[in-house]
C-alpha cells in the first residue's frame, strides 16, 4: 500500500472533496508525467509564481535555474515553498455554464528548499532534470564543464505535504438540463510532440539518437 502524506489544513483540499488524493503513489505519477512547475514564494511579503523545469528521486523535487538568477536567490533564502503541477486532460461541455469544467490531474506539495552545494551533488540532481523532459539525452552529450556547473543554480525541496486532485468523466447536469437539446460532452486536450527539425550545422552523416526520434509523435 502506498504511503500516504497526511491531511492538514495546509494541503486539505475543500472544493469536490471526492476527486483528492493523498498517496504518494498518484502525487509521483503525476510529477512525473508534467515537464513544467510552478513554484510560488513569498518575496518582501509578496506572492511570486515562476514556472521552472524540474525532477524528481523519491520524495525530493529538483530545480534549476541560472546559478544568479533571482528566483534561485529566492529559493535559498526562503524556509518555505509550494509547488503546482496540473495536467489538463480535457474540456467538459455541459448544458450550463455553471456545470461546464475541465478534465485534470492536478498535484500541489509544500517543502522547504535548500541550494545543492558541490558539483558531484549539482550534477546528479541535474541529471534528473535532464531526465525529466529529454529521457535518454544525459548519456549522449559532452560531459558539462566546471564552469557550465557553477553557473548553474539548483534547488532541492523535499515533499513534506502534499495533495493530489483528478477530474475525469462526462458532463454532470441538473436533472432537469437533460432534456436541453444542447450538446454536451468533452473535447479532450493533449501535448502533442512533433517531428524533430535537424540543426543547420550538424555535421555530414549525424543523425537523430534513438531516444530523440522515440519522443516524436508523443502524446505527453
Amino acid at each position: 500500500m502506498s504511503e500516504s502524506f497526511p491531511i492538514t489544513k495546509k494541503n486539505k483540499v475543500r472544493q469536490l472533496k471526492d476527486n483528492a488524493k493523498y498517496d504518494a503513489e498518484t502525487v509521483h505519477n503525476i510529477l512525473d508525467a508534467g515537464i513544467v512547475a510552478h513554484v510560488a514564494f513569498v518575496q518582501d511579503g509578496e506572492p511570486v509564481v515562476v514556472p521552472m523545469i524540474y525532477g524528481r528521486k523519491g520524495n525530493t523535487i529538483f530545480l534549476h535555474g541560472a546559478r544568479k538568477a533571482r528566483v534561485i536567490r529566492l529559493l535559498e533564502q526562503t524556509e518555505r515553498a509550494c509547488l503546482n503541477v496540473t495536467l489538463l486532460d480535457g474540456i467538459v461541455y455541459a448544458r450550463s455554464v455553471f456545470n461546464s469544467s475541465m478534465n485534470y490531474r492536478s498535484v500541489t506539495v509544500f517543502g522547504e528548499p535548500s541550494l545543492i552545494e558541490g558539483s558531484a551533488d549539482k550534477l546528479a540532481a541535474m541529471r534528473y532534470i535532464s531526465e525529466q523532459s529529454m529521457p535518454g539525452r544525459w548519456d549522449e552529450v559532452r560531459d558539462s564543464h566546471e564552469s557550465e556547473i557553477k553557473m548553474t543554480g539548483v534547488i532541492s525541496l523535499t515533499i513534506d505535504s502534499a495533495s493530489a486532485k483528478i477530474s475525469s468523466g462526462l458532463p454532470d447536469d441538473e436533472d432537469e438540463d437533460y432534456d436541453i437539446p444542447i450538446w454536451a460532452g468533452v473535447l479532450p486536450v493533449t501535448t502533442n510532440v512533433g517531428e524533430i527539425i535537424d540543426d543547420e550545422r550538424l555535421l555530414p552523416d549525424v543523425e537523430a539518437s534513438e531516444s530523440v526520434r522515440s519522443m516524436q509523435n508523443r502524446t505527453l
